[in-house]
C-alpha cells in the first residue's frame, strides 16, 4: 500500500534544507485523513519522510501540504518545501 517514500524539506531563506518535523506532517495527514481521500494512503515514518500509496499525486501533495504548511505557521514566508520521491526498486530506471 505505502510504496512511495518521499522527503519532505523546509527549505529557508539561505537555501539550507531542515527536514520537516514528523509532528507536522503527522498533521497534515491526519487533518486529510477525514478530508480527502486522495491522501488517505500516505503514512509520516519520521522527521522529512512520508511513505504514500500509488495513488498520490506528487504534484497535489506538494501543493497542499505547503498550503496546510503556511495556514499552520510551520512556513516563513522566505521558507518554502522541497518535495522529492526515493527511488525504489520498483520505480528505478532499468
Amino acid at each position: 500500500m505505502f510504496s512511495r517514500r518521499i522527503t519532505i524539506e523546509r527549505i529557508d531563506a539561505a537555501g539550507n534544507a531542515h527536514p520537516c518535523p514528523i509532528a507536522q506532517i503527522d498533521n497534515f495527514a491526519m487533518r486529510n485523513f477525514t478530508n480527502d481521500a486522495v491522501f488517505d494512503d500516505t503514512l509520516p515514518i519520521a522527521d522529512g519522510l512520508l511513505e504514500v500509496g500509488t495513488r498520490v499525486p506528487l504534484d497535489r501533495l506538494a501543493l497542499d501540504l505547503e498550503d496546510w504548511f503556511r495556514r499552520k505557521s510551520y512556513l516563513a514566508h522566505t521558507d518554502r518545501l522541497r518535495i522529492a520521491e526515493h527511488p525504489t526498486p520498483s520505480n528505478r530506471e532499468p
